[in-house]
């Protein structure tokens, strides 16, 4: 569930992506102090761009685990992994979200694709991750959950 975006939010984020956004954001997911986790993207970004990253994990050190576990073969084993059926159906819904965003009189570019702007396969596993944390049903998602909770253990 979204929060209220705060000065300190848009700060933080800015130095979290190392750069100012560019695109209108919420905050959907938090971490344990209070900063933001993940945000939901606006589909379009101030200069009138697509953006297909509806969702993006944003805190630090779960970008930094989920870049390890991409590093080392991660996207390769999800994709063989997760059940090809489940995963176009994440993609389906993901799109279907970012979409109804859109006005049906927008005229121009529009965003494409499911969760990372791919089709279909992985593409991101921090794009699956962050949909997951916003409460999606995620496939994907599930398995680095899975992965990073084994590597904690």
């Amino acid at each position: 569930m979204p929060t209220p975006l705060t000065q300190r939010d848009v700060e933080d984020v800015a130095t979290r992506l190392g750069r100012i956004p560019t695109v209108d954001f919420e905050v959907v997911t938090r971490d344990a102090d209070g900063s933001p986790a993940v945000i939901r993207n606006a589909p379009f970004d101030h200069f009138g761009a697509p953006m297909p990253t509806l969702y993006w994990l944003v805190d630090p050190v779960l970008c930094k685990a989920v870049g390890r576990l991409e590093s080392t073969g991660g996207v390769r084993e999800a994709e063989r992994s997760v059940d090809a059926t489940a995963l176009a159906a994440a993609h389906d819904r993901y799109a279907a979200e970012r979409d109804r965003e859109i006005s049906g009189s927008h005229v121009g570019p529009r965003p494409s694709g499911g969760v990372g702007g791919t089709a279909q396969g992985v593409k991101c596993l921090h794009a699956h991750y962050a949909y997951l944390l916003a409460g999606g049903d995620d496939p994907v998602g599930r398995f680095v959950a899975e992965r990073l909770e084994a590597e904690r253990s």
